[in-house]
């Protein structure tokens, strides 16, 4: 295992508690739950705790007490800034999640919510783009320690960092598991959690293990790895969440994991120093300014000269040595001429030490006067994410990006999101994305912050984000008139399976290479990734419908896969070699430039490929876009002026990175942009390209997809038990929940919606009927359930519903789908008398997928009822150990055709 000892390296550690907070309920409806003065205690000790763990130095450690979020923000670029070997970032505070449970939010000083939102939390720093700026510094490892409700939910924002080399830099240590509150305990003394935490770092850890632990001195540090088990152990055993279940600490680290050395045990060593800078409420974190270190350096020569006039200083306390064998009788030291000479020494030592201080501290000077740069905001298509960012990280240590004096001029944050999403947000909807007022249209929770630049897949997609001039709008776009690089879609088949000959690989249509490729294999598959997110694969779905009136089903059934299509390119290519025969027998519709600069999965081994170039398919090209918002001039003029600096670089320099990845030119011979290796299966120039995607088509292409199987048909059942209660009321409750997921069903599905509980009468009443509905009225429907003082019976409900669902759909193909959400506390009727087994075989034979969402941490564990029941009817198994309502959503979508 590798280990990364931080000592003499320039660390830093920002430290933020917020035990006030501005707005909290009873008395501002929109506040936080209330104050939790225990946090300041945490500051205090922790404080203490790493001073004297001899890693970090004092001045490197910044506290911020109870910053806004401006402040906040600013405190963290500067430590993020300034890192070079650890970056350390502890939050203590209220942590809030969306009902849809895929974010956390890091609730400040200023933080509120307002009544309806779910996760346009105001005063609230989002955890995907603290972890982002973090990304962006060039500390050698950054340590994540989140003590608040819900962290645990952080691990899914970690999971999603695309990049391996990011998450092994980025370790995450989060006080309780996902979707669940804790107690902040005595106002006098620190938080559970944190109290623990200080505990394991000034006593050390018993046997703890690690690499080196043999080592002379390795046995008294402390290591993330073992620090983060102990927690879990201990806070497990001791304490449990407001649900009632074990509290159990959580943590992520990159696979092999880099462990890192965070403290010494206290005794084993000394600490470096003894003052740490602590930030007044609502200021930004900084460093001690060079001008306060220089005025106590002159403070302490003007003390010690004169405690020398005085006598009260001697030379042997400046130079520790034996009385002067031969001092004039009389002469006591310290005598006249000897504090003379004393004097000059220190004179001249301070000199000298200022000499050094200047040389040390300049640089540090110069830094400090660098403003803090203009920092844009990137989104782009997620294919394109990984070679975007690339740039963006090569862009911001340019010339391009750093003035005369050597200060950067931008920082650039990049995120992906899904297109047809993107899209939506853009045209439809620039004022919930400025400020969301409801829970059905949140951009900032589905997408990301609002982008002052856009890079999507294809011009197309800018022309189909464009307003259509009916209703307000609060955006404007400006697209270049022409791409910047091109990379055409390709048909890349295992080098088996595929054609020897160039001149049978290019020059025929989608249609005409898949007829050549089942006479050569009729056991050959074609898969495409999902359509709605990434343009690539709607490019890839209009060259596989065709033109004119397709047979959208039974296209759609060519490309047909168990489960849900791949999110991108890139993850189909990674999900393929997890099986070697789907590997070597299936050919995937993936951009070219994949082919060139791989993919970043886990995977190295895999079945060498071929790219066949169908000659109808539209090829990706990648445009900027600048993205102006109404309301947003307060520093307009900067960020113009940081737009063209990188627009202006990367089309220009900036291209050899695409190059690098594998893009063309995206005119003329439409040639490589750097040379590769004729062994990646590609062909140089593979002929005429097909014509460029438009606007109408893609739109066209993206509606057929959501209709190729007819509306669909979903069966809700929520349980309703007397368990349930304290699972029941808020977004994040069980009728909250399924409310979430009827954004993906549209106004031709049919659904409805059981209670699920038998007080003496059968195992359900309906709430909802079947058939389809306004959205409004389902959830008008939600807000009457209620708990009733029963068990449920999950055995007979899900009977029932398997039997009607099955009735229904005799008679046509249309997709259907039935939900059980439930904490599982009435199990036991799932496995008495043989109703498992019955339960079982009905799934499998019936043909109904089944969700079984558990709001439990191991309902999906091996071998439970709910894992069984999910994978016999080839539904999806959904706990609270992973995004549940994001997951929820996403088969309800699947299955209906609604906007989301």
């Amino acid at each position: 295992m590798d280990r990364f000892d931080p000592r003499g390296k320039v660390n830093r550690a920002l430290l933020v508690g917020v035990s006030e907070y501005e707005f909290t309920r009873p008395k501002h409806r929109d506040g936080v739950p209330g104050q939790l003065p225990a946090v300041a205690h945490n500051l205090a000790v922790l404080v203490r705790a790493l001073e004297r763990g001899g890693v970090l130095r004092p001045l490197e450690i910044t506290v911020a007490r109870s910053p806004r979020l401006a402040d906040f923000r600013h405190s963290l670029r500067a430590a993020a800034d300034s890192a070079e070997g650890l970056l350390l970032l502890y939050f203590a505070g209220h942590g809030a999640v969306p009902s849809a449970g895929d974010e956390l939010w890091l609730q400040m000083r200023d933080a509120e919510v307002v009544r309806g939102e779910t996760a346009g939390f105001e005063g609230a720093a989002r955890f995907t783009n603290v972890l982002r700026i973090l990304a962006n510094s060039h500390a050698e490892r950054i340590v994540v320690v989140l003590d608040c409700c819900n962290a645990g939910n952080a691990a899914r924002v970690w999971e999603a960092v695309e990049r391996p080399d990011v998450r092994r830099r980025v370790s995450v240590l989060m006080s309780v598991q996902a979707n669940h509150r804790i107690d902040a305990g005595d106002a006098d003394t620190p938080t559970p959690f944190t109290a623990r935490l200080v505990e394991l770092l000034t006593s050390g850890i018993e046997d703890q293990e690690g690499d080196g632990q043999g080592d002379e001195g390795r046995g008294d540090e402390v290591h993330f790895l073992a620090l983060a088990e102990a927690l879990r152990a201990y806070m497990s055993t001791h304490h449990r969440t407001e649900r009632g279940e074990p509290w159990e600490p959580q943590s992520r680290t990159e696979n092999p994991p880099v462990d890192v050395v965070l403290g010494i045990r206290a005794g084993a060593g000394r600490p470096v120093g003894s003052r740490t800078e602590a930030v007044a409420p609502g200021a930004p974190g900084r460093s001690v300014s060079a001008r306060l270190r220089r005025r106590a350096f002159w403070a302490r020569v003007r003390a010690a000269a004169a405690r020398l006039r005085s006598g009260a200083l001697g030379p042997l306390a400046l130079r520790p040595s034996a009385p002067a064998p031969h001092r004039p009788p009389g002469r006591a030291p310290g005598g006249r001429s000897t504090r003379r000479a004393a004097v000059v020494l220190l004179v001249l030592a301070a000199a000298l030490g200022l000499v050094g201080y200047f040389v040390v501290d300049n640089a540090a000077s110069d830094r400090s006067a660098c403003g803090p740069p203009v920092e844009l905001r990137l989104l782009t298509d997620p294919d394109l994410e990984s070679t975007v960012r690339k740039a963006a990280d090569t862009y911001l240590t340019s010339a391009a990006n750093t003035t005369g004096g050597g200060c950067r001029r931008s920082g650039i944050t990049v995120y992906g999101a899904g297109s047809a999403a993107v899209v939506a947000g853009l045209r439809d909807q620039s004022d919930p994305w400025q400020r969301p007022v409801s829970d059905d249209t949140d951009p900032q929770r589905d997408i990301g912050p609002q982008p002052d630049i856009w890079i999507p897949g294809t011009l197309a997609t800018a022309a189909r984000a464009r307003s259509s001039g009916v209703a307000r709008t609060y955006v404007t776009l400006e697209p270049d008139a022409a791409p910047f690089a091109y990379s055409p879609m390709v048909l890349s088949l295992p080098q088996d399976i595929a054609e020897d000959s160039l001149d049978d690989r290019t020059g025929d249509s989608l249609a005409g290479l898949r007829a050549k490729l089942a006479r050569r294999d009729k056991g050959a598959s074609v898969r495409r990734p999902d359509p709605e997110y990434t343009d690539s694969a709607l490019l890839a779905t209009v060259g596989l419908y065709g033109p004119g009136k397709a047979d959208v089903g039974r296209a759609e059934e060519s490309v047909a896969q168990t489960g849900p299509p791949a999110p991108t390119a890139g993850d189909l290519l990674c999900t393929l070699p997890g099986n070697a025969d789907t590997d070597r027998s299936t050919a995937a519709l993936v951009p070219e430039f994949l082919m060139v600069s791989g993919v970043g999965c886990d995977r190295t081994t895999r079945t060498p490929r071929r790219a066949e170039y169908p000659d109808d398919v539209p090829g990706l090209t990648p445009t900027f876009v600048r993205v102006h918002w109404t309301g947003g001039d307060k520093d307009e003029a900067a960020r113009d002026d940081a737009s063209r600096r990188f627009h202006d670089w990367l089309t220009g320099t900036g291209l050899t990175v695409f190059g690098q990845d594998g893009f063309r030119a995206p005119s003329g011979a439409r040639a490589f942009l750097a040379a590769h290796d004729s062994a990646t299966g590609l062909i140089s120039d593979p002929g005429r390209p097909a014509g460029a995607a438009g606007a109408e088509a893609m739109d066209t292409a993206l509606n057929q997809y959501r209709n190729a199987k007819g509306p669909g048909r979903v069966l809700f059942l929520l349980d309703s038990s007397g368990s349930m209660a304290g699972l029941w009321q808020g977004p994040g409750g069980a009728p909250g929940i399924l409310k979430q997921s009827l954004g993906g069903l549209g106004t031709r599905d049919e659904y409805g919606v059981w209670s699920v509980a038998s007080p003496g009468r059968g195992p359900y009443t309906e709430l909802l009927p079947f058939g389809p509905h306004k959205r409004r009225d389902a959830e008008r429907a939600l807000d009457r359930a209620a708990v009733k003082d029963a068990e449920a019976d999950p055995y007979g409900a899900l009977k029932a519903a398997l039997d009607t669902m099955d009735r229904k759909g005799r008679d046509d193909d249309r997709p259907e789908l039935i939900v059980f959400l439930t904490d599982d506390e009435d199990d036991n009727h799932l496995t008495a008398k043989g109703h498992l087994d019955e339960l079982l075989f009905l799934a499998r034979t019936k043909g109904v997928p089944v969700v079984m969402a558990a709001l439990d941490s191991g309902g999906c564990a091996k071998g439970r009822p709910d894992q069984r029941i999910s994978d016999a009817s080839g539904g999806r198994c959904l706990d609270t150990k992973g995004d549940l309502v994001a997951g929820l959503r996403d088969e309800v979508a699947r299955t209906g055709t609604g906007d989301e």
